[in-house]
């Protein structure tokens, strides 16, 4: 099992935040971290990443979000 954890201050109310992370495999961490922005009131601007395996469909569980990948292998 994984947890993330964020600060309830760390977002203001309507703050557009892109989340940024290396790899994108399977999309379960940052599905989580979008609805982690989500609950503190916060909007998902769009997630990033520097290598996308798409093979292993994790675009598929980031529906609704905006998505860029700089490699997709």
């Amino acid at each position: 099992q994984a947890e993330l954890h964020m600060h309830t201050d760390g977002v203001a109310p309507g703050a557009r935040v892109l989340l940024v992370d290396d790899l994108l495999a399977t999309g379960g961490t940052m599905k989580a971290g979008g609805q982690l922005i989500e609950q503190a009131g916060g909007v998902v601007a769009g997630c990033a990443f520097l290598v996308e395996l798409g093979f292993l469909g994790g675009r598929a569980h980031l529906t609704g979000y905006d998505v860029f990948s700089l490699l997709t292998y």
